[in-house]
């Protein structure tokens, strides 16, 4: 068989699905990117990601991946040598910790269980025993992609604050910026770091940092070398609305209509209708007698859920015959938790009805996958939609 019927359904934590508008957007004609037509289109993105960020700073847009903007942000304000504390979320925040290291950065990771986000006062105990200031950064996942956890952000902040220390704060919200609250400005964040490719619901492609003054100073002052990366060529031509290298002018145009999107349903109403999601998502794992990953309350995230398998069980097997007999992609186990998690992406373009679906695609798969479970989470599922209602913008 060449053609299967339907629509693909593609439910891991991003790339998400694309929205009609924005393939749209993404499909014109490209423009010459020294014109003056240009100039408008680019000087509409950074404004427009100064709005998602929620900031009034910097916000330079990088052709890159998010891995990009990860070693932008920490070749522009770090020296060789500098220590740096890391937590440990899960799989991504393993990685930033691993490029530091990479880069000739002194990581100091704390080690988390990953089941839930960053403990504010490990990192304020951390950073009292820092005596002489040495630790030049605070990195944390603010969304960890590979476990469903939430990092409380402005919590680290006063937790920084109450040690006295000068770090900086830096944030990875590769997966939640779009999605979940974020406050650049209001939680004194000083590097953020995201790509395109989740709640902003574009192809991969596109990578940000958000830059307050100060870290904007301490580049200015020191940093590694750097070129490609470099925030001083950026901000000196993104003023005018260019970039200082051919940017990806086409993924552009689909971030303006990404960002007309998720103002047009409201951000606020966009994160609601996450958390609301993943309200129902976690009611269903839990009737069908499975275990989030995710145990600290207040901590599981709207973005995606992990899911763990029963004993004996193989996530990447389920995963095969989901595919397989009722194509629908979810996210796999990585790392620590290779095959013995999957995970279920409830983000961007989302809806209920899109949501009814992917778990009745779960449900299917763990009845023919031989999976112990109980059947009827879709209906527990529901059963939470209906009694929080969605915002009206946010409906269907």
């Amino acid at each position: 068989m060449t053609h299967r019927a339907g629509r693909h359904f593609l439910q891991i934590p991003g790339p998400s699905p694309v929205p009609d508008r924005v393939l749209r957007a993404i499909s014109a004609q490209t423009i010459d990117h020294r014109g003056p037509e240009f100039a408008t289109v680019g000087k509409q993105a950074l404004d427009g990601m100064k709005s998602i960020f929620k900031t009034k700073q910097d916000v330079i847009i990088y052709p890159a991946s998010g891995t990009g903007a990860w070693e932008a942000a920490l070749v522009n304000v770090l020296s060789q040598g500098d220590r740096v504390l890391m937590y440990e979320t899960g799989h991504f925040a393993a990685l930033w910790t691993k490029m530091a290291a990479k880069l000739g950065l002194r990581p100091e990771s704390i080690e988390g269980d990953w089941r839930g986000g960053a403990d504010p006062d490990a990192i304020e105990q951390h950073l009292r025993a820092d005596k002489r200031h040495e630790i030049k950064a605070v990195c944390v996942v603010h969304n960890e992609t590979s476990t469903g956890s939430v990092s409380p952000i402005a919590e680290v902040r006063a937790a920084m604050d109450a040690a006295g220390h000068p770090a900086l704060l830096m944030v990875d919200t590769i997966s939640g910026l779009g999605s979940i609250d974020f406050r650049f400005d209001e939680w004194g964040v000083d590097v953020a770091v995201s790509g395109s490719q989740k709640g902003l619901m574009l192809p991969p492609g596109l990578s940000f940092n958000a830059v307050s003054a100060k870290a904007m100073d301490a580049s200015q002052q020191g940093g590694m070398p750097r070129s490609y990366w470099d925030w001083r060529e950026m901000t000196a031509i993104n003023a005018k609305g260019y970039f200082p290298y051919t940017p990806a002018t086409n993924m552009l145009f689909g971030l303006n209509e990404a960002i007309s999107l998720l103002h047009d349903e409201g951000l606020e109403n966009v994160f609601a209708r996450h958390q609301r999601h993943g309200a129902a998502t976690r009611a269903a794992v839990r009737h069908w007698g499975l275990e989030v990953l995710c145990n600290r309350q207040g901590q599981e995230s709207g973005v995606l859920t992990a899911v763990m398998m029963p004993e004996g069980h193989s996530a990447d097997a389920f995963r095969a015959t989901a595919l397989e007999h009722y194509d629908i992609s979810l996210g796999s186990g990585l790392s620590k938790v290779a095959d013995k998690v999957f995970r279920i992406g409830h983000l961007g373009d989302f809806n209920d009805l899109t949501l009814a679906a992917t778990l009745s695609g779960v449900e299917l798969g763990l009845r023919k996958a031989n999976v112990p479970h109980q059947d009827g989470g879709v209906d527990a599922a529901l059963r939470v939609l209906d009694e929080t209602p969605a915002p009206d913008s946010a409906a269907g």
